[in-house]
């Protein structure tokens, strides 16, 4: 049990929770792997009600139109998982504030479910474990991308860089990300459906690229644990997805030789697209982001951009 969470739900009827962005399968780890980007968020009020199901009173911030069913909207579905396994005797109404842009590849839906899941734990009289709550929040994932997976869910509810292993019993392991390492995130102003990103994937994987792929996750996360940057600048590759992916974003090519040439340690695709994202050297990441910000000025794209350090506490009640 979560004691934090226990000692502040006694007595209280509505909490508002804010779960971080995050970027999904940092290029090599298709649907395990992802980090928390504390820089924008969504927050989640949820109050409860006398009578059981879920209610979405509001919807405010950068989305637009969400909607309104429960049963349709990630955070809706969530809270709806959540009722059912506890067997609740109360329902919630929610408001909802989007600080992530839909369609982005920052894990939007992914965080609106985790904000539903980490506010309305905090009403509960016995609240639940992370664990818990990844599963709950899982469920109402699926209503965006189609398919379980957790590689969004995991950073924004653990903090972080987190491997999950597992669908059914997940197990999850946030890896020490070297100090010295940022991340240069640039979201292009366009919408790329998760849906259809995931649609034109292939279903098959040649075996040499298999290895290749394997290879990179593994001399990943070792130099990740062992402060190899060297190991890491080998290893950030996606031979796999973002070969597959890359049309859908106008000039990536650009972008990612861009980033390299300007000392990125690796650079690819957040989640689905379009956002991109590079791993660099604190000293470096401004000359990367810059380098990158050109190429995708050169195809008239606006866009968003952050340099981050990778750690964050992930969701987290901020209200009361």
């Amino acid at each position: 049990m979560n004691t934090h969470a226990a000692s502040t739900a006694a007595g209280l009827e509505s909490a508002t929770a804010f779960a971080p962005a995050s970027v999904g399968n940092v290029a090599i780890g298709f649907d395990i792997l992802g980090f928390a980007v504390d820089a924008l968020g969504d927050r989640v009020t949820v109050a409860k009600r006398a009578e059981p199901g879920v209610g979405i009173t509001r919807v405010r911030g950068i989305a637009g139109e969400l909607p309104r069913d429960p049963q349709r909207n990630t955070a809706g579905q969530a809270l709806l998982a959540m009722q059912e396994a506890l067997k609740l005797p109360f329902g919630f109404n929610m408001e909802i504030d989007k600080g992530i842009p839909l369609g982005s590849g920052l894990g939007g839906s992914a965080a609106s479910a985790v904000g539903a899941v980490v506010a309305a734990n905090a009403l509960l009289p016995e609240p639940c474990s992370k664990l818990e709550l990844l599963k709950f929040a899982m469920q109402g994932e699926a209503v965006a991308s189609g398919s379980l997976h957790v590689d969004n869910i995991s950073p924004s509810l653990f903090g972080g860089l987190v491997l999950t292993v597992g669908i059914d019993h997940p197990r999850v392991k946030q890896i020490p990300v070297p100090p010295d390492v940022r991340a240069v995130i640039l979201h292009p102003h366009m919408f790329l459906s998760t849906r259809q990103a995931r649609a034109i994937l292939k279903r098959t994987v040649e075996l040499s690229d298999f290895v290749w792929q394997t290879a990179n996750l593994a001399g990943f996360i070792s130099g990740c644990y062992t402060n190899d940057l060297d190991m890491i600048r080998a290893s950030l590759e996606d031979v796999v997805i973002e070969p597959q992916r890359q049309a859908l974003i106008p000039g990536f090519q650009d972008v990612r030789r861009a980033a390299m040439e300007a000392g990125a340690l690796g650079c690819s695709i957040s989640g689905a697209g379009p956002t991109t994202f590079a791993w660099a050297r604190e000293s470096n990441a401004a000359a990367v982001r810059d380098a990158m910000r050109r190429e995708f000025e050169r195809k008239s794209i606006q866009l968003d951009e952050w340099i981050v350090a990778i750690e964050s506490a992930g969701a987290r009640v901020i209200e009361p």
